[in-house]
C-alpha cells in the first residue's frame, strides 16, 4: 500500500469519527442512552472482529490489558452516555465539544509525565482551547460566567461525563503508549465496553425502544463510523503520513459540529462556531509547540 493511499484512508477515519456525536445522539433517541450505546458498541465490535480480528492476548503486556481496558471502557462509557443523556441536539453538540478538550489535555499530560519537549506556545494553546469551550457554553452572552453556569447546571451529568471522558482519554493516550509495547487491543476493548453497557442495561430501568427505519439506519452508520474508523486510523498511522494525519485530527471538532448539526437538524450560532474554531486552533497550537525544528521543516517541505 502506498503512503498516499494509507494517508487517505486515515483521513477517512477522521471523517467517520467526526460523525459519531450526531449519530450516538440520534440512536439514543430511539433506543435510550444505555441501550443505544450498547447496540452501537456491540455492532462495532462485530465489525472489528471481521476487519482487525481478535488479538492474541498472550502476546499482550498484562499491564496494558488491565489498565488499557479499564481506561478505554471508562472513556467510551463517558462519551456515549454523556451524549445519550443530553436533552436535545444542540446540547449534545455542546457536550461533544467539551469532550474535544482531550487533544490539548493529552499534550499537557505528555509534557508532564513523559517530559516531552515543548515551547512556550503550549500555554496560549491551552488557554485558547479552554476559552473556546467557554465561548461555546456562553452562547450569545460570550464569556458570561452566569450563562456558562446555567448551561452546565441544566444537565451537569452530561457535561460532567464529557469532561471526565476528556481527562480519561488523555491519560489513556499517554499511558498506553508506554505500556502497550506496540499491541493493539481495540477489538477486545470494544467487546468489554459492549458487555459493560449491556450489564448496566439489564440491571437498571430503561425506556422502551422506539424503533424506526431512521434510527436503524443511524445505528448501522454509528457502528460503521466506530468500527471502520478505528480500522482505517490504524492503517493510516502504520503506513501513511503521520504528521499530516495528526494535524488533520485537530480539526475534528469543526467537522464533527458540521455533521452533528446536519444529523440532528440543529441550528448553531456564530458564537458556537467561533468557540469551535478556538478549540481546534488551541489544540493545533499545543501540538505545534511540541514539534521539533526538524519536524516542522519536514512538515513544511511535505506540504
Amino acid at each position: 500500500m502506498t503512503q498516499k493511499k494509507a494517508t487517505l484512508i486515515g483521513l477517512i477515519a477522521i471523517v467517520l469519527w467526526s460523525a459519531i456525536v450526531g449519530l450516538i445522539k440520534s440512536v439514543s433517541e430511539g433506543f435510550g442512552a444505555v441501550g443505544g450505546a450498547a447496540l452501537i458498541y456491540s455492532c462495532s465490535a462485530i465489525l472489528l472482529l471481521f476487519t482487525l480480528g481478535f488479538p492474541r492476548l498472550r502476546a499482550f503486556p498484562r499491564r496494558y490489558l488491565v489498565v488499557g481496558s479499564l481506561l478505554f471502557v471508562l472513556y467510551e462509557l463517558c462519551l456515549s452516555l454523556s451524549l445519550g443523556f443530553t436533552h436535545n441536539g444542540r446540547q449534545a453538540i455542546e457536550v461533544g465539544m467539551v469532550n474535544y478538550l482531550w487533544p490539548s489535555m493529552t499534550i499537557v499530560l505528555a509534557v508532564i509525565v513523559n517530559r516531552q519537549k515543548t515551547s512556550p506556545l503550549i500555554i496560549p494553546g491551552v488557554l485558547l482551547a479552554v476559552a473556546g469551550i467557554c465561548r461555546v457554553l456562553g452562547g450569545d452572552h460570550a464569556f458570561s460566567v452566569s450563562e456558562i453556569g446555567n448551561n452546565i447546571m441544566d444537565n451537569p451529568l452530561s457535561y460532567g461525563l464529557a469532561f471526565s471522558g476528556a481527562v480519561i482519554w488523555s491519560i489513556y493516550c499517554v499511558v498506553t503508549k508506554k505500556i502497550a509495547n506496540g499491541c493493539n487491543g481495540i477489538t477486545l476493548f470494544f467487546i468489554l465496553t459492549a458487555l459493560t453497557l449491556w450489564a448496566k442495561f439489564l440491571l437498571s430501568p430503561q425506556p422502551p425502544f422506539a424503533v424506526s427505519p431512521l434510527v436503524l439506519l443511524n445505528l448501522a452508520l454509528a457502528a460503521m463510523a466506530m468500527g471502520f474508523g478505528y480500522a482505517a486510523w490504524n492503517t493510516g498511522i502504520l503506513h501513511g503520513n503521520v504528521n499530516l494525519l495528526a494535524a488533520a485530527s485537530y480539526f475534528i471538532p469543526i467537522i464533527s459540529s458540521v455533521l452533528a448539526a446536519f444529523i440532528l437538524s440543529s441550528h448553531l450560532t456564530v458564537a458556537f462556531w467561533q468557540g469551535t474554531a478556538m478549540v481546534s486552533l488551541g489544540s493545533l497550537i499545543c501540538w505545534w509547540s511540541t514539534r521539533s525544528p526538524e519536524s516542522k521543516k519536514v512538515t513544511r517541505e511535505a506540504s
